[in-house]
């Protein structure tokens, strides 16, 4: 699917335009994509253009959450299906996303972007062949971009979040000018799809999986079997953990999890808030 170019509000961006509107201000000038770029807005009684387009005024907003303009109505980013998947707004520019209600990526004390940034460069992607297991948003994938990645291949399972990710200004297009063709992105779940990923085919891989209890089986030791498998000799792996249940059930996620990439013949450490591992 093609990335929308249309402009993205938030409550507070829409009374800023507003509030310069009612004070007899002509122009406001701000971001209307998230902070990817500044751009001066021109301001009238009933709408308001940006490169070169009028918009409506929009109604009541809600805070937490980005609208996008469908008809003439500002409809906001977010989708019922199996679950309600929803785009959220951050201090930082680069968005989150929730799937009911439970945000996906981490945006209190750092900016998505940014953390990701830090796990990417634990696997030093640059001229490497990548895999990106659960893609979401695809901030793993800027990164690798950003950083000189080879190749990257990234699956995503959901095709609602798929759907965000062209609305979204900070996730990378696969068939943009600039990723060169370096950013393949299917469609997929990936603990199907790599059974037919080729032995020793990857340099690194990142694994972001969504918690223990909505995927388990990208935890068990069958697919992290498949994980040494498809990674050459000397690779790299990247684990998200998180720290779910340690506090409540005494459970300790992150070292479980080393135990089986070690049984996989992986050898690994602790690493930020997850496991490094390394392809004997």
């Amino acid at each position: 699917m093609p990335h929308a170019t249309g402009p993205l509000l938030t409550r507070d961006i829409a009374e800023a335009m507003l509030a310069a509107h009612r004070t007899g201000a002509g122009e406001w000038t701000g971001s209307l994509d998230l902070g990817r770029s500044i751009d001066t807005v021109t301001l009238a009684d009933d709408h308001w253009s940006w490169r070169d387009h009028a918009y409506p005024w929009p109604g009541n907003l809600r805070d937490r959450t980005l609208y996008v303009l469908d008809g003439d109505n500002w409809v906001a980013v977010s989708r019922y299906g199996r679950s309600l998947i929803k785009l959220v707004p951050t201090d930082w520019g680069p968005p989150t996303f929730e799937i009911d209600g439970i945000k996906m990526l981490v945006s209190a004390r750092i900016s998505p972007i940014d953390d990701a940034r830090q796990k990417v460069a634990l696997v030093a992607p640059r001229g490497k062949s990548v895999l990106d297991t659960c893609g979401g948003l695809g901030y793993f994938a800027a990164c690798c971009l950003e950083s000189g990645v080879a190749q990257i291949r990234s699956f995503e399972k959901n095709a609602d979040v798929l759907w965000l990710r062209t609305l979204n200004p900070w996730s990378p297009d696969p068939d943009a000018a600039e990723t060169a063709g370096r950013l393949h992105l299917t469609h997929a779940d990936i603990s199907q799809a790599i059974v037919d990923i080729a032995d020793a085919s990857v340099d690194a891989v990142l694994h972001d999986p969504p918690r223990f209890g909505i995927a388990g089986e990208l935890y068990s030791q069958v697919f992290y079997d498949h994980l040494a498998r498809v990674l050459r000799r000397g690779g790299r792996l990247f684990h998200y953990t998180g720290a779910p249940n340690r506090l409540t059930s005494g459970r300790d996620v992150p070292r479980e999890v080393a135990r089986r990439l070690e049984k996989a013949g992986l050898k690994t450490e602790l690493a930020l808030d997850g496991v490094l591992a390394v392809r004997r």
